[in-house]
């Protein structure tokens, strides 16, 4: 695919939108932004709802692809997530399809397959990206769907897809699981940049991590789309079990990918 020059980027004013408006445009990309809140310091960014459709559609008009990273980002009541992230997508797909856009960075997340098993000793086999759905939480629920859709646009439509499983994508790690998971922002990027310009996708399903020491993830499908990760959250691993300790053998949450998420109630709000 030829590098795509104006890119839609849903969830501008998020955390990990924040974090990709200051790193993607050095990639060559122009940003169009889009959020249901004011993204600060953007006076020319999109402020709507997605489920505005014609606002969906006017902000997808005349991109060269989708980085869509909003909707609620935690657990909450099924109510709001059907909206913003479940019917949201739809429509930032059906606008997709409407407009002739012709491939999409969706942000899905490492809780659409929570209850799957996690890599308990050195040496067990990494989790495949051919891990069933078995979603953790109403948002993982929506992730789910969200790949499924992703599936459907591209079978039906010929709309492609980079899915990718986002771990924790913060500037360091906040906690011991997140040495698992940790998804530095530049490597985000570098993920991303793959995901917009490898030569062809379908609907490809990739883990997003950086190269940690301790993954709990097969990386191979993201680094057959040319995704090369340079940081690892090592670096971070004897500050944090200092102040925190190991993960607790005991813990019946520790042999489930989405940890705590499969074993608490839901409290809303998070």
């Amino acid at each position: 695919m030829a590098a795509p020059r104006t890119i839609l980027l849903t969830g501008a004013a998020g955390g990990l939108g924040t974090l990709m408006r200051g790193i993607l445009p050095r990639y060559g990309y122009e940003l169009r932004l889009f959020d249901v809140r004011p993204v600060e310091g953007a006076p020319d960014a999109i402020t709507a709802d997605l489920g505005d459709r014609a606002a969906v559609r006017e902000a997808v008009r005349g991109v060269d692809a989708v980085v869509h990273l909003a909707g609620i980002s935690v657990e909450s009541t099924f109510d709001k997530i059907l909206r913003a992230n479940i019917e949201g997508t739809y429509n930032v797909y059906e606008a997709a399809r409407e407009e002739g856009i012709g491939r999409i960075v969706f942000a899905s997340s490492n809780h659409a397959v929570g209850f799957a098993p996690r890599p308990l000793r050195e040496g067990d086999p990494l989790l495949p990206v051919e891990t069933r759905h078995r979603p953790d939480t109403f948002y993982g629920l929506s992730k789910s769907f969200g790949e499924d859709l992703a599936q459907f646009y591209w079978d039906k439509h010929g709309l492609e897809t980079v899915s990718v499983r986002i771990g924790s994508c913060f500037a360091e790690p906040r906690d011991v699981r997140m040495l698992s998971l940790w998804l530095s922002p530049e490597d985000a990027a570098r993920l991303f940049h793959a995901a917009l310009t490898a030569e062809r996708v379908d609907h490809t399903v990739v883990y997003g991590s950086s190269a940690n020491t301790r993954l709990w993830w097969d990386l191979t499908t993201a680094r057959a789309l040319g995704y090369e990760p340079q940081d690892d959250s090592e670096a971070y691993a004897e500050k944090l079990i200092a102040e925190q300790g190991e993960l607790d053998p005991q813990d019946p949450a520790l042999g489930r990918l989405g940890g705590k998420f499969t074993t608490e109630p839901p409290i809303w709000p998070y």
